[in-house]
């Protein structure tokens, strides 16, 4: 139960980070929402970077990375928002730019994942180097 109240703070913090985020666009006036878009990346980004860095190297509590990882950044990210974007333009006959969206969500969402994971990779090694030369 204990969990629960973890990621539901977490949720709380995403959603309104997320809210910020989109107030700071400008409704757009394109077919898609570019916030969204960016919103995803950066979660995939950070999620990659995160589940890398803090089981080895920042000695995070189980229930803070739930908080974080699954409360904050499952509800800062919005796969639903991103599936209406796509079926709305299939339904203004704008099914190529749908597809392209899908397309590049998925292969930019995957590299920012993996760029994350680099990261955080890099950022240990770099850690490991300096604690072997002390």
């Amino acid at each position: 139960m204990k969990e629960l109240i973890y990621i539901g703070i977490g949720g709380f913090m995403g959603t309104a980070a997320r809210y910020g985020v989109q107030d700071l666009f400008l409704p757009g006036e394109g077919l898609f929402t570019l916030a969204i878009w960016l919103i995803n990346m950066a979660g995939c980004f950070f999620l990659g970077f995160f589940f890398t860095v803090t089981p080895a190297k920042w000695n995070i509590r189980p229930e803070i990375r739930l908080c974080i990882g699954t409360g904050f950044t499952g509800a800062f990210t919005t796969f639903s928002t991103f599936t209406v974007d796509v079926v709305r333009l299939a339904g203004m006959s704008e099914l190529l730019l749908g597809l392209m969206y899908v397309t590049l969500s998925v292969v930019i969402g995957l590299f920012m994942s993996y760029l994350g994971i680099r990261l955080g990779q890099w950022m240990l090694g770099q850690a490991a180097r300096k604690e072997n030369t002390i």
